[in-house]
């Protein structure tokens, strides 16, 4: 078998390889890509776990980034456990071929209890007196402790939230380089999320973004050239293309003017009752799963998502059959926006009775995406000093909570989640190989195929 490396730079797309990522650039020029059709939802579990199985949601059964657990009564989002992928993966497959096969996986989703041999994946510990401290989950456990004792601490607070930096990306391809040191994996599979995140913020702004895309493209020459000196075959590839939107849409509130959400107050403040609600909708970027507690209003709550302004499609049935989605996770209903919306979690009518949560970055406890965890109130000049001022609290032992996290989801300027109609903004795939044999355009499932080849075959 060849040594692989695999790059997920999430959200590189044709449009964003120019003058800001010359190194990138130049891989391309010299290598063989193909424009990768986006699978629906394109968002990061559902296109990783069709990458990885090469089946459709439908098949693999991860319809998005979360769900709703209907046993549980409780929507979930970012569950880690590689249980929930209802298919083979492609290390399976490859060590089933050859007993000497190894794989590390670094950060892709659905990382825990697989069965590739070295995984990292970001799990802070949640202390008794509220703190959240940054950590990462590793197999086998001795890895964590080697890569944080000569890399320092995973920075989680880069990751993710307002803070979000080239640091984090950096860190996970330090640990690939430094695991592939340590243990020369056949194929190696890196996530490098940083344009995730201003492109979140900002949408296609090149003047606010040429800084990320220098800094990713100088991560990826890192990383190629130390697997390129150890004769590995490369592979970059992107998740989905985040295009600008203008237009948040809270379907939440929609439903629940019309009596369908059922709510709960706690302590003067509102939470969603999923279970007790007749329809909800589950949000994830530019697509959101409704689910029916009384199928009775079906039809009824068809017709009034159609009306909505910036809704585009509503998709029941044979739709979803048709676009490979039906699976007893999804939505009753899934609504796709237009080009320029997306959907938020938000239920609450009253600024006021906003649940806690909904102020901090939580991604555990919102009943849907919340992209707004990466912003703060441009209009709060003292944003940071109170952000000092919390840690300090944190650090003398007193409890607080970081609530920083504005409630105006027109902050937000790019979103993923649809099919864009622009084949520029479609994920590409990339490789060193350019004999490689692959269509100049690609299904998401064919991915499978393709990185299986680079590991076993002579191309």
């Amino acid at each position: 078998m060849k040594k692989t490396l695999v790059i997920n730079v999430v959200g590189l797309t044709q449009r964003l390889i120019g003058e800001h990522t010359p190194f990138i650039e130049s891989f391309l020029k010299k290598g063989k890509s193909a424009y990768i059709s986006p699978v629906l939802p394109a968002v990061t579990c559902s296109v990783q776990s069709t990458y990885l199985t090469g089946k459709t949601p439908s098949e693999h059964g991860v319809v998005g980034n979360g769900w709703y657990f209907k046993e549980e009564c409780e929507v979930k989002f970012w569950r880690q456990s590689n249980k929930l992928v209802q298919s083979e993966k492609l290390w399976d497959e490859l060590k089933r071929e050859d007993e000497h096969f190894t794989c590390a996986n670094h950060f892709w989703w659905y990382n825990m209890y697989s069965n590739v041999d070295y995984s990292l994946t970001p799990r802070p510990n949640y202390l008794a007196d509220g703190r959240k401290i940054p950590d990462v989950y590793s197999y086998p456990p001795e890895l964590r402790d080697t890569l944080q004792e000569e890399l320092g601490t995973f920075p989680l607070f880069q990751f993710w939230g307002p803070k979000t930096s080239i640091k984090s990306s950096k860190w996970i391809a330090d640990a690939a380089i430094r695991t592939d040191e340590m243990h020369n994996p056949t194929l190696s599979l890196v996530y490098l999320p940083h344009l995730d995140y201003n492109l979140q913020r900002h949408g296609l702004d090149f003047t606010k973004i040429k800084k990320d895309l220098k800094e990713i493209d100088g991560v990826v020459e890192q990383l190629v050239t130390h697997f390129q000196q150890r004769n590995a075959r490369i592979v970059l590839l992107s998740e989905y293309g985040i295009t600008d939107v203008s237009n948040p849409i809270h379907l939440n509130r929609i439903l629940r003017s019309k009596g369908y959400i059922a709510i709960r107050e706690e302590r003067g403040l509102e939470l969603l009752d999923a279970g007790q609600s007749k329809a909800f909708a589950v949000a994830d970027h530019q697509i959101a799963h409704v689910y029916l507690n009384d199928p009775s209003v079906k039809l009824e709550v068809k017709a009034l998502l159609e009306s909505v302004s910036g809704v585009e499609m509503v998709l029941t049935g044979e739709e979803l059959q048709k676009v490979n989605l039906q699976h007893e996770r999804c939505g009753d209903l899934v609504v796709v926006a237009d080009a320029d919306s997306w959907f938020t979690y938000y239920f609450w009518l009253d600024d006021a009775k906003a649940p806690d949560y909904a102020r901090m970055v939580d991604i555990h406890k919102k009943p849907g995406y919340d992209p707004v965890e990466m912003l703060t109130d441009p209009k709060d000049k003292l944003v940071m000093a109170k952000v000092i001022g919390k840690l300090l609290k944190k650090k003398l032992g007193f409890r607080t909570v970081m609530n920083i996290i504005p409630l105006d989801a027109t902050l937000v300027k790019g979103s993923h989640g649809r099919i864009p109609e622009d084949k520029a903004d479609f994920p590409i795939l990339v490789t060193d190989q350019i004999n490689a044999t692959f269509d100049d355009a690609i299904e998401a499932t064919d991915v499978y195929q393709i990185l299986k080849n680079h590991v076993t075959e002579d191309i």
